[in-house]
Order: C-alpha cells, then structure tokens, then sequence
C-alpha cells in the first residue's frame, strides 16, 4: 500500500511542477504565480500543495533544478548526433534552438531567474548555468586537448553567447530566428578560432 502511496504522491508532485511550468509566460514570471492558482491547474486543493513543498520557492527551485537538467541532457544527445558526423557548432546551436521551441517556459525560468530579485533562485540558476559550462569545458578540453582554463574561457563565452541569443530569440518569428541562428553559429566558430590561438 505505501508503494502505491509512495507514486501517487510523486504523481501529484509531477502534477504541480507541470502546472506551474505550463503558467510561466512572456508575461508571466515565477514570482506572480500564486500557489492557488498552480494548485488549480495541478487540480488538486490548494491546502494539499503543502504535504509536497514546504512553499513556492522551494517549488520555484525544484524547476530551476529541472530545467538545468534537462537542458543538459539535450545537450549529451546533441553530442551523441554529433559522433555521428556534422559540425559541432551547427548541431549544438540547432538543438539549443529546438529546446527554446519546444520548451520556451522551462528555459525563460532559467533565464529570468538567474537576474531575478531572489537570491535562492539567483544562486541555483546561476549553479544549472555552471553545470553546463562545465560539461561544455570537458568536451572542449577532450576534443581538443586545451588546458581545462582555455577549454573553460571558450565554454563560458559560449554559453554567454547562447543564453543572450535564446533570450532574443524567444520574441522572434521564424525568419528573424533563423537569421539569428546563423549570426550565432558564426560567432560561436569565431570564439572556437580564438581559443585555439589564445595569444
């Protein structure tokens, strides 16, 4: 019995994540959902919300967790398509892109968050942005044998580059997206050439 408890308690988890995912909007950030309003969407009792999380933020920075999760591990298969041939750069960018189609709530709370007014949030965004960093430094420094300080200077910039152009993006139609897509692979290529020749 406390097995079936046990998903079922999981399952209204889920319920509540997805909620508060499925409200964030252009308009709407993290800090104006109100609890009742993810409770009614998760459709279970506003008072019930509260045998899962302690409050919304602690909500809050389960989705900053999750988000950061699962932009990374859309970036290991992108490395996974990449083995199979095609250019680093384009197919990295391509998925990055998909992932703002698919998913523009999940990464505008990453993105919102990481300047946001709370400090938690700041922090545990800016963590999920450092994790991926570093997964990028490590395959730059395999890839090409850079010392991890180099590999690090060109992850870090990349991602600079890839989180102000997703920000651009997210207001864009197609054909702008596009266009930006391919200023972003050029700069990206740009950096890459640098590092090989730091000095």
């Amino acid at each position: 019995m406390a097995g079936v408890r046990a998903i079922q308690k999981e399952k209204t988890r889920r319920a509540l994540v997805d909620a508060a995912f499925n409200q964030l909007n252009a308009e709407k950030s993290f800090s104006s959902l109100s609890l009742r309003e993810v409770a009614r969407e998760a459709n279970i009792a506003a008072t019930s919300f509260y045998r899962h999380f302690k409050d919304m933020d602690e909500l809050g920075l389960v989705m900053v967790d999750e988000a950061g999760m699962t932009l990374r591990q859309l970036m290991r298969q992108a490395r996974k398509r990449i083995e199979k041939g095609g250019s680093v750069i384009a197919i990295s960018v391509e998925t990055f892109f998909e992932f703002i189609n698919n998913s523009p709530n999940v990464f505008r709370l990453l993105l919102r968050e990481s300047s946001g007014t709370s400090q938690a949030f700041r922090t545990a965004a800016a963590r999920e942005i450092k994790h991926f960093a570093d997964e990028l430094a490590e395959y730059i420094s395999n890839k090409h044998g850079y010392s991890q300080y180099i590999a690090y200077v060109q992850a870090e910039g990349m991602v600079t580059l890839v989180f102000t152009a997703g920000a651009n993006a997210l207001d864009m139609n197609p054909k702008e997206r596009e266009q930006l897509k391919e200023r972003l692979i050029l700069q990206l290529r740009m950096l890459a050439r640098g590092a090989a020749h730091p000095h």
